[in-house]
C-alpha cells in the first residue's frame, strides 16, 4: 500500500496500489500520514514521494470519495506535506490526477518525466477541491493556467508543466533520488526557516464563507451522485446543476 524506506537522511515513500493506478483510499491516506510522522521522528531532511508501476497517483479511489472523512484526511496529508520540517519532493511518472495533482503541488519541489500527466478532473465528477488547492495552483502557475486546469479538466504533460514552472526538473526516478540525496546535504535549519517564510507568504489561510458554501453544495448535490455513478458505469454523466 504505502511503502516507507529510510535512505540515510531521505525518507522514500511509494504509493503502491497498481490495481487502482495508485488511487488514494482511507488506508493509503493513513499510510501517508504515518510516513510523515516516520520522517519527522527519524530526523529526515527530505521526504521523496513517488508512485509504483508507472503511475504517480490517479486521484481518489471513488469507491469511498463521498465519505466526508476522506476529504478531511486528504487535507491533513496535503497540509502535512506543506508544513513538514524538511523538504518534500514529488517524483512523478505517469498520471498525477485529482488528488495526485494535489499531492504533487503540496510538496515543496517536483521532478517529473516529460510524459507525466497533471490534471484536476473534478468537474467531470461533480465534486470540488478545497480552496487551498485553488490558491496553491494559482500561486504556482498563475490565474490563467489555473483556470485552464480547473475549468477545462484538460491533462497537462510533464513537459508543459515544466515550461510553466509547475515542475522544477524533468527526470525519472533515479534523477529524483539523486536530487533528494543532494537536497539532504543542505543546511536543515536554513531550509526550515525558508519554508516557514514561504508558507507565511502564502495568501489567505482560511476558507471563505462563499467558497465553503459552494463546496458543501457540490458535495451534497445530485450531480455528484450522477458523476460517481457514470464513472462506475463507464458512461458520460448527465449533469443537471442540482
Amino acid at each position: 500500500m504505502i511503502h516507507i524506506e529510510q535512505r540515510d537522511l531521505v525518507t522514500f515513500v511509494t504509493i503502491d496500489r497498481p490495481e487502482r493506478r495508485n488511487a488514494l483510499d482511507h488506508e493509503a491516506l493513513a499510510g501517508l500520514d504515518e510516513a510523515l510522522r516516520t520522517a519527522t521522528s527519524a530526523g529526515s531532511r527530505v521526504l521523496a514521494l513517488t508512485g509504483a508501476a508507472g503511475y504517480f497517483c490517479s486521484g481518489a479511489d471513488l469507491s469511498g470519495v463521498e465519505d466526508e472523512g476522506f476529504v478531511a484526511a486528504l487535507g491533513q496529508v496535503l497540509q502535512g506535506l506543506r508544513r513538514a520540517p524538511f523538504v518534500t519532493l514529488a517524483i512523478i511518472d505517469g498520471f498525477a490526477l485529482g488528488a495526485g495533482t494535489q499531492l504533487a503541488i503540496s510538496c515543496d519541489l517536483r521532478i517529473a518525466t516529460a510524459s507525466a500527466g497533471f490534471g484536476v478532473p473534478a468537474a467531470k465528477l461533480g465534486l470540488m477541491v478545497d480552496q487551498w488547492t485553488v490558491r496553491r495552483l494559482v500561486a504556482l502557475v498563475g490565474q490563467s493556467t489555473a483556470r485552464h486546469v480547473l475549468l477545462s479538466t484538460d491533462v497537462m504533460s510533464g513537459g508543459r508543466a515544466f515550461d510553466l514552472g509547475l515542475v522544477h526538473r524533468i527526470g525519472d526516478l533515479a534523477d529524483g533520488l539523486d536530487w533528494a540525496d543532494r537536497l539532504a546535504t543542505l543546511a536543515p535549519l536554513t531550509l526550515q526557516g525558508l519554508k516557514l517564510g514561504l508558507d507565511e507568504a502564502d495568501p489567505f489561510e482560511d476558507t471563505t464563507p462563499a467558497y465553503a458554501e459552494a463546496f458543501a453544495t457540490a458535495w451534497a448535490s445530485a450531480d455528484l451522485a450522477e458523476g460517481l455513478a457514470a464513472f462506475a458505469e463507464k458512461r458520460t454523466p448527465r449533469f443537471e446543476g442540482r
